[in-house]
Parts: C-alpha cells; sequence; structure tokens
C-alpha cells in the first residue's frame, strides 16, 4: 500500500498562500529513505523542503512548476 508525501501544514505559516515544486532532488521511481529531502517548493520567494517521512520507492505525483498547496499529496512511497 503506497503512503503519500504531503505538503506538510505547518511548511509556511499563510494558511491562503500556494506554492511551486521547484525541484524534484529524487529521481520518479527512486528508492529513498525516510528523513530524506525529497523536493524544494518556492512560496513568496521563500525555499521550503520537503522530506520524505516514508522508505520504499517513491512515485511523484506534482511535477516541477506545479502549483502545490499545504494538505496536497505531491508523491506517494511504496
Amino acid at each position: 500500500m503506497a503512503q503519500a508525501i504531503i505538503v506538510p501544514d505547518d511548511l509556511w505559516e499563510d494558511d491562503d498562500a500556494e506554492g511551486v515544486i521547484t525541484a524534484w532532488l529524487i529521481d520518479d521511481s527512486s528508492e529513498v529513505q525516510s528523513g530524506q529531502l525529497v523536493a524544494d517548493v518556492m512560496v513568496e520567494k521563500i525555499q521550503y523542503e520537503i522530506h520524505s517521512p516514508f522508505s520504499g520507492k517513491i512515485s511523484i505525483i506534482s511535477h516541477e512548476e506545479e502549483v502545490v498547496t499545504k494538505g496536497c499529496t505531491i508523491a506517494e512511497v511504496s
């Protein structure tokens, strides 16, 4: 069963702000470790890091330059 990597609700302060995935630091279908840095998200000219909370094979859902919001699923790990 796949587990979702989501944009954390506490990643940035403004609840209404949207972010943009600026970079994936791993390739789709790669093996990731729990706690590994996997993506960068830009919100109002500030860069934030997304870490995988799970270990396994990653499947990217939201690609670079896509708009994301707090709580949205950007990848899954199985």
